[in-house]
């Protein structure tokens, strides 16, 4: 989804009142709409807001969309690869840590705009059918349907069942539709990708102009997903095979560079993302994930426990007793993409030294404690920086990506060993190998055939590989493992050399390595495999209730 044409544009549909509340309460007034259907070019117009859906322009306090930064690349904050500086009593750290309730204000924002987007979606699809045939049409159609799809699929990973809506609703008819169960709003979601990814175009027959724009590699793997949630694995592993099979796509020589602002568009690898554009449609990304050396609030932080999933250099596990392991340097002999995806004290970032330790002094927000505006585990994210100046904090050319072709190869993988399918060395090759192989990366062939084992290793693949990308959280769930990972102490960054360790961390580290105590997790089991519908949605329609 580019900014540049796709989001930017979306800002004058305000103007038409082009829009829905939650479940369209608020009915569409101010727009006529007897001759409007009869222009493709205000279609066109239409279609852009749906894509842009709720997300902001510049910094986001908080989520906006299931899509925005604050809502797509923060999830990682509900999850073990990373930490809220915000702290134990924010309601996003609450989700994931024993607090969730009905009247958390992230889950409130996530319903929102989900049924936002699902009221445009809703309204376009109405419209289209006034407007003669033509193969635009077709196509504008499969996206709106994809788009929409998107959104139920995203409802039924996290609250499971939720109300269905498909048509255009009174607002007496928004206040008391039913729940549909989760099955039933999978099962419609595969068959509206299905159908859209027939009418959508390949990725390679994308013009430059719509780069990111929804095609039908996109559909498929939305397909794969949601085939994996049903547990559905060989419906799962024909849709990634589809896109594998295409042959448009391809793993991108430069790990860092698919994130970058320019190089993260217009690749191969990126099938589906949020390409934001300073100046224009910014985000506000990197005032809150830069540290204070950078004019940043460190407000998102990665944790120990994905900083020790990365492995050494000869594929083997990380090990604080291994003599390889180097506390003054902790990205020495490691999986490269630890050091293309964080970074840590004594290593330069943005052309300075980043420093961070219960040593430091406090003044220059340096020193790793429980009170300043800095980072809590004393790790920083490097993704999604090119370390080039960057003109307006509050306003980047990020680049977020959705669906990325590693992705399906993994996801693929991952649908043939659940499956009962026999894995070879072609299929491994053909997958994990060739996420791994990447240029610039380069770690060593995975060889493991036993399906008990190898899933394991394909679960830290996919950690690793997809860090900060927003899917942990979804892959935590769906493998029902959220209550043994979410459970126990948050640890930092480790400081064996450190003077004043002892005295200044919360909790001494059991393992004697030094970590630094962040806070803890209580993830309960059922109950928060499942988010509650907000209350404020319960007290206006009594069929929500749970």
């Amino acid at each position: 989804m580019k900014c540049s044409k796709y989001l930017m544009l979306a800002t004058l549909l305000a103007s038409l009142s082009f829009s829905s509340c939650d479940l369209e309460r608020l009915p569409l007034t101010d727009l006529s709409e007897e001759n409007f259907w009869n222009d493709e070019k205000n279609a066109e117009l239409v279609l852009t807001a749906l894509y842009r859906g709720k997300i902001t322009n510049g910094l986001e306090y908080s989520v906006s969309d299931f899509w925005s930064y604050h809502g797509l690349l923060f999830m990682e904050h509900l999850t073990d690869n990373a930490f809220d500086r915000r702290g134990e009593n924010n309601d996003f750290y609450k989700i994931s840590s024993g607090q969730l309730l009905n009247t958390n204000s992230f889950i409130k924002n996530y319903w929102s705009s989900a049924y936002s987007r699902i009221g445009k979606c809703n309204r376009f699809l109405e419209g289209m059918q006034r407007m003669p045939e033509s193969d635009l049409k077709k196509r504008m159609i499969a996206e709106a349907r994809f788009l929409r799809a998107i959104q139920y699929h995203y409802l039924a990973s996290y609250f499971k069942d939720v109300p269905l809506v498909t048509t255009v609703l009174s607002g007496e008819e928004a206040n008391t539709v039913k729940k549909t169960s989760q099955a039933e709003i999978l099962a419609w979601c595969a068959t509206e990708f299905k159908e859209a990814a027939a009418d959508l175009p390949r990725f390679k027959d994308l013009a430059s102009s719509e780069t990111g724009r929804a095609c039908k590699q996109a559909a498929l793997a939305f397909l794969g997903r949601t085939c994996m949630l049903q547990k559905d694995w060989a419906s799962g592993a024909a849709a990634y095979k589809e896109i594998i099979d295409y042959g448009d796509n391809d793993i991108h020589t430069s790990y860092p560079e698919l994130f970058w602002p320019g190089t993260g568009v217009g690749n191969k690898e990126n099938i589906f993302y949020i390409a934001y554009l300073e100046n224009y449609f910014g985000c506000g990304m990197p005032q809150q994930v830069l540290p204070a050396k950078d004019g940043g609030w460190s407000l998102s932080n990665p944790s120990a426990g994905l900083f020790e999933s990365y492995e050494f250099v000869d594929g083997t596990p990380f090990s604080y007793d291994d003599p390889r392991y180097n506390p003054n340097n902790l990205g020495e002999n490691r999986d490269p993409r630890l050091d293309y995806t964080l970074f840590y004290n004594g290593v330069d970032f943005m052309g300075t030294t980043y420093r961070m330790s219960p040593d430091y002094e406090a003044s220059a927000k340096e020193r790793l404690d429980y009170s300043s505006e800095a980072s809590k585990t004393g790790f920083m994210w490097r993704k999604y920086f090119d370390e080039n100046p960057i003109n307006d904090i509050q306003s980047y050319s990020a680049v977020t990506p959705i669906i990325r072709y590693a992705e399906v190869l993994l996801g693929y993988l991952e649908c043939l060993i659940e499956g009962g399918e026999v894995i070879d060395k072609p299929i491994l090759d053909a997958t994990i190998n060739k996420v791994r192989g990447r240029a610039g990366v380069e770690m060593p062939p995975i060889t493991e055939t036993d399906p008990s084992i190898l899933r394991e290793r394909l679960r830290n693949e996919r950690r690793i590989e997809l860090a900060y990308e927003g899917i942990r959280y979804w892959d935590l769930l769906r493998w029902e493992i959220a209550d043994k990972v979410l459970v126990g102490e948050v640890w930092g960054a480790p400081y064996p050399s450190s003077t004043t360790y002892a005295s200044s961390t919360k909790e001494i580290d059991p393992t004697g390595n030094c970590r630094w105590y962040v806070g803890r997790r209580d993830f309960r089991n059922p109950q928060d495999y499942k988010w509650p519908i907000p209350l404020s949605e319960q007290n206006i329609n009594p069929n929500l209730r749970d």
